[in-house]
């Protein structure tokens, strides 16, 4: 398996970790009944208020990008049940327990991690799955729709273990990115690829998905923050071990070539 991380992402583009100043005041954003959602394609939208503009964005640089990443970096909290979470460990968890995790990656970008790949699931896990491709892949806006790989990639990140920025490799996936987020909250953090002041941070709640796509998935790197810096909003996220199940859109013809 080591191979397969290795192979994807020496293709990736790499950034030193970036570290902010501290947010504001953490909340379970989940539990404010003031917040709406709305239905798009069957399933629950999008909530922006777990994506926000870190401090080090001036309000006046670039507003036109600023409101590209907020419309591009979506994240939709409890998009699963604490049950269906439960029947997607158990189904994991036996391959997982096999390997052991690693921690001398070959440029020390992401650190403590096992992963596999998953296309034959469970059939109550597969009706997830479905859900988040009807989430994810079935926007208009989404190039190609339903074109996703056929197997999921399931990123096992040690509660010790981050992954550093980067841009996910043109020629392993296509433009759209979603990940279930499993086991434990995490901070997810985008930055601009030339201009890393141009950031943003995004909260991850456990059984939340997430989706990239367009500026979000092109322009800006992305990272997990270890534990260590993980914060939303002034306070400390804990950070256990995450799983993360991530479905991918196929490349694009021009980009396997």
């Amino acid at each position: 398996m080591r191979l397969l991380m290795s192979s994807f992402f020496r293709n990736c583009k790499f950034k030193p970790l970036y570290q902010s100043p501290k947010l504001r005041t953490f909340g379970s954003l989940s539990e404010d009944k003031s917040l709406t959602q709305s239905k798009v394609y069957g399933v629950v939208a999008a909530d922006p208020s777990y994506v926000e503009v870190c401090p080090t964005w001036p309000v006046g640089e670039e507003p036109e990008l600023r409101a590209s990443v907020l419309r591009d970096m979506c994240v939709i909290p409890n998009f699963i049940t604490e049950q269906e979470e439960a029947v997607l460990l158990a189904e994991l968890e036996p391959v997982l327990k096999r390997m052991r995790y690693e921690f001398d990656h070959w440029d020390n970008a992401i650190q403590g991690y096992r992963e596999t790949e998953r296309s034959q699931w469970r059939p109550e896990n597969a009706r997830v799955l479905e859900r988040v491709r009807t989430a994810a892949f079935d926007a208009p806006d989404a190039a190609h729709h339903r074109d996703t790989l056929p197997a999921a990639h399931v990123l096992d990140l040690a509660a010790q273990g981050y992954i550093r920025p980067h841009v996910d490799a043109v020629r392993f996936c296509g433009p759209v990115i979603a990940g279930l987020c499993l086991l434990s909250d995490a901070v997810m953090r985008l930055e601009h690829s030339a201009r890393p002041h141009l950031a943003v941070s995004a909260l991850l709640e456990r059984r939340c998905l997430y989706i990239m796509r367009g500026v979000a998935r092109y322009d800006m790197t992305h990272c997990v923050l270890g534990a260590e810096h993980s914060a939303w909003r002034g306070a400390r996220v804990p950070r256990g071990r995450r799983l993360a199940v991530i479905t991918r859109q196929r490349p694009l013809p021009q980009h396997t070539g």
